[in-house]
């Protein structure tokens, strides 16, 4: 059972969430919407898994989207306004708020609602899904009983959270996962789990706590596992050297186009934290092993579609993650890091 925060315990009743959102209630109740955008007054989207549609749903005019953006971000306990235009918070109950007001926007507020499944998918229901097959479904798994340092990579939407939630509810009851997160999202059914989440600062400009803040925090909360939802700032060198503590087992997100982008991502965001390339190239050296890249097709579907390596294709030369798995419509093929990957999970893949 995911760890309780007070935001959960108490605060708004599911009615008066409900009540907020108003003709948006019905859409975020659906059992199978994921995400709900409000493009102003022009329209309302929401993606069902199969990608983004239209739906029926018409709010009257500026005003009224306006004053919906601003009653979610009361609920949120941020303020939006002409001299904070913009919020990122978490409703009661779980459901993620992104508004931009104008003139950040064109015509009127715009609105993004994720909604958190009321329960993630394990690994066996993401094969039934057909996102894993069987060779995907082994190594996935391997990687996780063998205590091997991953990130999931992929695109917005790709489906990456959804991978890492069942990577987690899959490893062993006795151990502790700390999961370090911005905004919460992650639903893991595991029975040791604590959730740290950040903070934005308050109107007067204080209170923030940062990804980087909590990493630290969580490193003297004896985590059997670290993970960071979504490595995207400075926080990568409190990963990094996390991970390189004897913190086996640990990893995150991170977005990336393909898993052979994912040193180059690292790269910028390390430089963000004021690394070098090359301090970057050895902390990431021996903090993460195995990448295992998502990727959502034309159809819709999420699947695991490539794994790769972290290596050195010779001593003295540049860090490269190189695939030892790929996709293709005959099946995986198998890439030059192959090897590697058998050796680092011992066979089980």
């Amino acid at each position: 059972m995911d760890a309780a925060t007070p935001e959960h315990r108490a605060g708004p009743s599911s009615a008066v969430v409900a009540a907020a959102l108003g003709p948006l209630a019905a859409l975020v109740a659906a059992p199978d919407v994921t995400d709900v955008l409000v493009n102003g007054d022009t329209g309302v989207w929401v993606d069902r898994g199969d990608g983004l549609e239209r739906t029926t749903v018409l709010l009257q005019d500026d005003r009224s989207v306006r004053r919906l953006a601003v009653r979610l971000a009361g609920l949120t306990g941020r303020r939006l306004d002409d001299s904070s235009p913009w919020v990122d918070g978490l409703l009661p109950g779980g459901i993620r708020l992104h508004a931009l007001l104008p003139p950040l926007v064109d015509g009127a507020a715009h609105l993004s609602l994720r909604v958190a499944r009321r329960r993630s998918p394990d690994l066996d229901q993401l094969h039934a899904w057909g996102a894993l097959d069987d060779r995907g479904l082994a190594v996935v798994r391997a990687v996780v009983r063998a205590r091997r340092s991953f990130v999931v990579t992929g695109g917005t939407g790709s489906g990456k959270t959804t991978m890492l939630a069942a990577m987690l509810a899959d490893v062993p009851a006795e151990e502790r996962i700390v999961v370090v997160e911005d905004v919460r999202e992650l639903q893991v059914d595991h029975p040791h789990v604590v959730h740290l989440q950040g903070r934005t600062d308050n109107v007067e400009g204080r209170g923030a706590v940062t990804l980087t803040d909590l990493v630290r925090q969580s490193l003297r909360m004896r985590p059997d596992r670290l993970i960071v939802g979504e490595v995207r700032g400075a926080e990568v060198r409190e990963l990094l050297g996390a991970l390189n503590t004897g913190h086996d087992g640990g990893g995150g997100t991170v977005h990336a186009n393909t898993a052979e982008d994912l040193v180059v991502r690292m790269e910028a965001l390390g430089a963000l934290a004021g690394m070098s390339r090359e301090a970057v190239h050895a902390q990431l050296s021996s903090a993460i092993e195995v990448v295992l890249h998502v990727a959502r097709r034309a159809d819709g579907r999420r699947l695991l579609d490539q794994v790769g390596v972290l290596q050195r294709p010779r001593p003295g030369e540049p860090l490269m993650s190189r695939p030892a798995l790929l996709r293709s419509a005959d099946g995986w093929q198998q890439g030059p890091g192959w090897a590697t990957l058998t050796d680092l999970l011992d066979g089980q893949g």
